[in-house]
């Protein structure tokens, strides 16, 4: 198989859109260190990938399930934005430093406007 093309990879998947996505899943894990089903030769990864697919001996489920798994276990926006849910000590104590120097400038800033007055 000298050149890859879409039509050579359709029978296995059900869209273009769903190629890039299990190429670019195949991707991560070839770089992560997952063992190649093709000889590798010198292509790019991306090449490599889209070769996998179209010969047939990858397993498309199992990298569907990849693709998915990878986007479940992402943390969300919503999740980090969660003001006072810091789990790291060192971070949760920077974080009580801040607000005590606040209180402190804030009692300082009463405190002068008591004695203008």
């Amino acid at each position: 198989m000298a050149r890859t093309t879409n039509s050579d990879t359709l029978p296995f998947v059900d869209s273009r859109y769903e190629l890039g996505m299990l190429a670019s899943q195949r991707v991560r894990d070839l770089n992560g260190g997952a063992a190649s089903v093709i000889d590798k030769r010198n292509d790019k990864m991306t090449v490599v990938a889209l070769r996998e697919i179209a010969s047939g001996k990858l397993d498309i489920n199992a990298v569907r399930h990849e693709f998915v798994q990878s986007y479940k276990q992402a943390p969300s926006v919503a999740d980090s934005l969660e003001v006072g849910t810091t789990e790291d000590p060192l971070l949760r104590e920077i974080d009580a430093e801040l607000e005590n120097a606040l209180a402190v400038e804030d009692n300082a800033e009463d405190t002068a406007d008591d004695d203008a007055e």
